[in-house]
C-alpha cells in the first residue's frame, strides 16, 4: 500500500472536513475550489497535517510534504502523538498554540520549533492552524497549514 493509500484510509471523510472547516473558518479555500480536496491536499508544496480529539490528541493526517518534513512515512505518522511534533521543553508552548485555536477558531500567525522523527530540529512560521468542526458542529479536531520553514 502506498503512502497515499495509507493516509487516506485513516483520514477518510476527515480530508473533506480539513478543507471544509478552513474555507468556514478562515473565509479562504484550502485549495483550488474545483479540485478534488484529496488530491489537491496530498499534491500541495505546502505542509497539512490534522490530529483527533483524543485525550493525548493523534495525527490521523499529512501530506506528503508533512511526511517528508517530519522524516517519517505513513505508517509512523498516522496514529503518532501530534505532542511528540514539538521538543518537550516545548510541549508547554504548543499547549498554549492549541489553546488559542480552541478559543478563536483559527489563527494564522503562529511560529514555533518542531522536531521531526529523527530528531532534526526546523522552525515553522505563518502557520495557520485551525479547528475541525463536524458537520452537527460537534469538536473533530484541529489542523495546521504552512509554507515557510527553516531547518535549525
Amino acid at each position: 500500500m502506498d503512502q497515499r493509500s495509507i493516509i487516506e484510509k485513516s483520514a477518510g471523510e476527515r480530508i473533506a472536513l480539513i478543507a471544509a472547516s478552513h474555507l468556514r473558518l478562515t473565509g479562504r479555500p484550502l485549495v483550488p475550489p474545483a479540485s478534488d480536496a484529496t488530491t489537491a491536499m496530498w499534491e500541495t508544496p505546502a505542509v497539512i497535517l490534522a490530529h483527533g480529539t483524543e485525550t493525548d490528541p493523534l495525527f490521523f493526517y499529512g501530506n506528503r510534504a508533512a511526511l517528508a518534513l517530519f522524516e517519517v512515512d505513513a505508517f509512523q505518522f498516522v496514529g503518532m502523538p501530534s505532542r511528540l511534533s514539538a521538543e518537550p521543553l516545548l510541549r508547554e508552548e504548543r499547549s498554549d498554540l492549541l489553546e488559542r485555536v480552541t478559543r478563536y477558531g483559527f489563527i494564522d500567525d503562529y511560529a514555533g520549533i518542531r522536531v521531526s522523527a529523527t530528531g532534526r530540529r526546523f522552525r515553522i512560521e505563518q502557520a495557520t492552524v485551525w479547528n475541525l468542526v463536524s458537520a452537527d458542529g460537534s469538536p473533530a479536531g484541529q489542523a495546521a497549514m504552512f509554507e515557510r520553514f527553516t531547518r535549525l
